[in-house]
């Protein structure tokens, strides 16, 4: 008989699609069978913007509770959204192959950075993203903005938010799972999204410019997944356990750790407006990683790079730090909310 595996998931589009790809392959990986359980986070009930909520463990929290109290068995993160610090009791078990780390420019009439008029609105939940677009285009009304895939893009003028891949076209009056009917519509001229979460939900069509991340730092953890169990669980003699060890995927692992140990450094949650991006050379084992700390305004930014050896989770840990501790030297904390020094 194949082991009965529940896998926790919030019920966005989104989510959703996340989830369904972490369990199928479990299913490919392993005699499992796998039922997905939804579960409600602070984020979804609360409709402030992140930064006032604090960012960090919105999305995850309730997810990490139904794992602890037995009500799944795996939970499924987007990454970016993981709090750096340990869960007691949790591991992340797997970092599957990592999506496109960019982020995405969807505009009215395909229109691009360069190209969008002065005083053209452009929205965003991300902290990180507005002060890096405010330092490109000093000129924009950049928007806070909550909601999913499909109510962020609603509220581009002339862009279409029904055509999800959970889901068929049903028309721009009509009612749809990803699109919030009170919502906002058409008032801005373009949204910036994660170029992995709408390719996962079909939307790239919607795309007018991708941002190269030497242009627009990425999240740290940014297109990658993150699949949370029991500690117990994934040191089991299990076909779950052999199947989370398969998915592992080791470059992106050590890209994300040496991206998130630069958060974890600077003190700083997922929503502070801090990027990075990670690269791993499999074939000399070297990790080139990349961070921008920008002042909320954007009047000023900060860019530092590092390369070093990333053999094993605890080589990559490290080079983050270093690179954490250069972007404290070079002033950081004099740009950014960061937390105490030690």
């Amino acid at each position: 008989m194949p082991q009965q595996v529940r896998i926790g998931t919030r019920a966005s589009a989104l989510a959703l699609t996340q989830t369904g790809h972490v369990a199928d392959a479990l299913a490919a990986l392993a005699d499992v069978a796998v039922e997905t359980v939804r579960v409600r986070t602070e984020g979804d009930r609360v409709r402030a913007s992140l930064a006032t909520l604090g960012g960090t463990g919105v999305f995850v929290t309730a997810l990490r509770d139904a794992l602890l109290d037995g009500r799944c068995d795996v939970a499924v993160h987007s990454l970016k959204d993981l709090p750096t610090g340990p869960a007691d009791g949790l591991v992340v078990a797997a970092v599957p192959p990592r999506a496109d780390a960019r982020d995405a420019l969807c505009a009215r009439d395909r229109l691009t950075l360069a190209t969008l008029p002065p005083g053209a609105r452009v929205g965003t939940g991300s902290p990180r993203r507005a002060a890096q677009l405010r330092a490109l285009r000093p000129d924009l009304d950049v928007v806070d903005i909550r909601g999913n895939v499909g109510t962020r893009l609603g509220r581009v003028r002339g862009l279409d938010p029904t055509t999800l891949a959970d889901g068929p076209h049903v028309g721009a009056d009509a009612p749809h799972p990803g699109v919030a009917t009170d919502a906002p519509r058409g008032d801005l001229d373009a949204v910036v999204l994660a170029a992995a979460g709408l390719g996962r939900l079909g939307r790239l069509d919607a795309v007018s410019e991708w941002f190269e991340p030497d242009v627009l730092a990425p999240a740290p953890g940014q297109g990658a997944l993150a699949v949370e169990v029991r500690t117990g669980d994934a040191d089991a003699d299990t076909p779950l356990a052999d199947a989370l060890r398969a998915l592992d995927h080791g470059p992106t692992r050590r890209a994300v750790v040496a991206e998130r140990a630069v958060l974890a450094r600077l003190e700083a949650g997922c929503a502070a407006p801090i990027g990075a991006w990670g690269r791993l050379d499999e074939a000399t084992g070297t990790l080139a990683l990349d961070a921008v700390v920008a002042a909320v305004d954007g009047s000023r930014v900060l860019r530092l790079a590092a390369r070093g050896p990333a053999g094993d989770d605890g080589e990559a840990d490290a080079l983050g730090s270093r690179l954490a501790e250069d972007l404290l030297a070079a002033g950081a904390a004099d740009l950014a909310p960061l937390g105490p020094r030690p």
